[in-house]
């Protein structure tokens, strides 16, 4: 077998090439020191030329990595007049980058420095220099307004999001299909075939003009993050497992009509599992039927004695299945969450829809006792 013969010549050439790079790198980051947003048409067919080249071997690996992990959004703001130096060193400080200077190199090599936008950003530790740069073309001065109700699926949210404000449904279903996409710490450890159902956090969102599906997909996230994650870190630290919380917590939603008596609905379901009796949730079985065409709606609005025995593929109908569904049927809103987390104690086991419409409910120990409080 003939060996590959590395020459000494060969190899001092390299090096020698590796350290005109890097000297040919620190130069012209010396040179753009100081200087306004018009730098990158200053630069000429050189200057493109090595800067790419060197952003290309030696320093794409920083320009892919992020900061750090941390999902949690930052008010990142730009102001007029602010040059790239500026807005990098700023970045910097505020910890969203690492290298001032490679930011101001890879936004001037990009053509990007003259397009950076006045105004306020939200920008995160976990995005990379690439999507910061890109997030600096979009300030939020001109916002749209949307809200996001608790208890909706992910394809009423998509629904909603493409009516009132135009972003792609079918993208936003693509973008929360699988969990396992995204970086935050609320999300380790789901199922692997997770998506983000029951994590799209419902509120009143302040987005930019013409935000895209993921600009809405990030900002739910981030907000989750912020509101809800922390009921979730009681939860593990009770040895609870956030995801069967967050599971139990859209159920309440569905179910509950009065905001007083989700701890206790919650206790009725916790207490059948504790017994390895079936939940009989009738939301479960909605969002196990999935869409109707002729109600147009996602949730049917009277379950047969057919529907309640539905067999579905993904398992969710909960009386058929003694145990929690799969993972969450909905969004659900804080106080679902807490009365899932910290449930009302009690020794029912029974609920039923009180005769008087007002969406109470009456609860019962015993079935005996449940049966003389059915609605004739």
């Amino acid at each position: 077998m003939t060996r590959p013969v590395f020459s000494i010549a060969k190899v001092i050439v390299f090096i020698i090439a590796i350290g005109a790079l890097v000297w040919a790198g620190n130069t012209w980051t010396q040179r753009v020191r100081g200087v306004g947003l018009s730098t990158s048409q200053q630069m000429t067919g050189l200057d493109k030329w090595v800067m790419g080249t060197y952003v290309d071997l030696l320093r794409t690996g920083d320009i892919a990595n992020a900061a750090g992990n941390d999902p949690t959004p930052k008010k990142f703001v730009v102001t007029p007049g602010d040059s790239v130096a500026v807005i990098a060193s700023n970045l910097e400080s505020q910890g969203l980058v690492k290298d001032a200077n490679l930011f101001r190199l890879y936004v001037r090599l990009k053509g990007l420095d003259t397009t950076i936008k006045t105004g306020n950003f939200t920008l995160r530790q976990n995005m990379n220099i690439e999507q910061i740069a890109l997030a600096l073309q979009r300030s939020e001065s001109v916002e749209v307004t949307v809200t996001i109700p608790e208890g909706r699926r992910r394809e009423e949210i998509a629904a909603l999001l493409e009516q009132q404000i135009g972003v792609s449904a079918s993208e936003f279903n693509k973008l929360t299909r699988r969990a396992s996409d995204y970086n935050y710490p609320f999300l380790k450890n789901l199922p692997a075939n997770a998506t983000l159902e029951g994590f799209l956090f419902p509120d009143t969102y302040r987005l930019p003009e013409n935000p895209t599906a993921q600009d809405v997909v990030l900002r739910m996230l981030d907000n989750f993050q912020v509101k809800a994650a922390p009921l979730l870190g009681q939860a593990a630290a009770q040895n609870k497992n956030p995801f069967e919380i967050m599971t139990m917590a859209a159920i309440v939603e569905r179910e509950a009509v009065i905001a007083s008596e989700r701890p206790l609905i919650a206790d009725v379901y916790w207490n059948r599992l504790k017994i390895g009796m079936p939940l009989q949730a009738d939301p479960t079985v909605q969002y196990a039927l999935d869409f109707q065409p002729d109600q147009k709606t996602w949730w049917k609005k009277s379950l047969t004695l057919d529907d309640l025995k539905y067999v579905d593929p993904g398992g969710y109908n909960t009386y058929i299945n003694a145990s929690l569904p799969p993972g969450p049927i909905a969004s659900p809103g804080l106080s679902s969450i807490q009365a899932a987390l910290q449930p009302q104690d009690s020794n029912y086991f029974y609920f039923v829809a009180a005769c008087n419409g007002d969406g109470s409910h009456q609860f019962s120990v015993t079935f005996e006792e449940h049966r003389t409080k059915l609605c004739q």
